[in-house]
């Protein structure tokens, strides 16, 4: 393959790069600000884009569908929430749990394995045939950055507020927050709906990207979303410390992930080899604090000072 073929399938890294960042925000609010390892994820983003695609084909406007693909996205979320509150069973069993059912109910949703739209028939807010559009109000790395910039606000707002500062307050310290008279259970769920939300949001503006649904679509995709929170925590961890810019960090984090993996075939590696690839990146990346804990550290006296102080 050339250089310029590289150049060339650049803007379709991004595009996919910010849309799997809403993923990756997501996932995010569940594994950081909760501090639960939830793997509804695989099933939630495929819930997104079939109840989209499903709504879109009936004649529904695109608007329309993906405020649907959220409510279902949040209603996965709420499942999650009840196995682990009203019935607990641990967290990653609930998600485990929930992905599990979410196959059937996305196959009923679908009706069959995999359904296509067409571009040309129906009226897309993103498409990969619009990556290279001129016009910014139906370029899709226009159109996704904008939804990305709105998120970003919107819980920037949110996690300021009482309910918001709650939530964090669980995932942070559950004991001490259920001490101060927080309903730490209620916390979890609503957290849940919100992360599944943002991932059926992902899904429904995936299934328009590259134009289908496909049954297994989410397969691996938790390992995605760790990748580009892992990624961005690590490359803009030192830089970005006000709220929004780490979120906006995860979203970068996501574009990075793509555009390795985009050289990464461009180099020739067998594409049967990606997946393996994801989980080593994310195992490197987990590993660097630890590392340099362990390793890069300066060894402290008893005293509290430095060895060589």
């Amino acid at each position: 393959m050339t250089l310029m073929s590289l150049v060339t399938a650049l803007p379709g890294a991004v595009a996919q790069g910010l849309i799997w960042g809403i993923l990756a925000i997501g996932v995010w609010i569940t594994f950081r600000i909760l501090d639960i390892a939830d793997l509804t994820v695989d099933g939630s983003i495929c819930t997104g884009g079939a109840v989209c695609i499903m709504m879109m084909l009936a004649g529904y406007n695109y608007w329309i569908a993906i405020l649907m693909a959220v409510l279902a996205g949040m209603a996965a979320g709420l499942m999650t929430g009840i196995f682990l509150t009203v019935m607990g069973i641990p967290a990653i069993l609930a998600g485990i749990l929930t992905q599990l059912s979410l196959w059937s109910i996305n196959l009923k949703i679908l009706g069959k394995a995999n359904q296509a739209i067409n571009v040309d028939k129906y009226n897309l807010l993103v498409s990969l045939r619009f990556v290279k559009d001129s016009n910014p109000m139906r370029n899709t790395i226009c159109v996704v950055a904008v939804f990305i910039v709105v998120l970003i606000a919107i819980l920037y707002w949110f996690f300021g507020t009482e309910i918001g500062s709650s939530i964090r307050a669980t995932g942070c310290n559950e004991n001490m927050a259920r001490a101060q008279g927080i309903n730490t259970n209620f916390d979890k769920v609503l957290g849940l709906m919100i992360s599944n939300g943002l991932i059926a949001l992902s899904g429904a503006l995936l299934t328009q990207y590259q134009g289908f649904c496909d049954i297994n679509m989410g397969r691996g995709s938790i390992v995605i979303g760790l990748a580009a929170v892992i990624i961005g925590e690590a490359v803009f961890g030192r830089i970005f410390k006000n709220f929004a810019l780490k979120i906006l960090s995860i979203a970068f984090g996501s574009i990075i992930y793509y555009l390795v993996l985009q050289v990464v075939i461009w180099c020739g590696v067998d594409t049967d080899l990606l997946k393996l690839f994801s989980a080593l990146l994310v195992a490197v990346f987990l590993a660097i604090p630890y590392w340099k804990s362990r390793y890069f550290a300066k060894p402290v006296q008893a005293g509290g000072e430095d060895e060589d102080a």
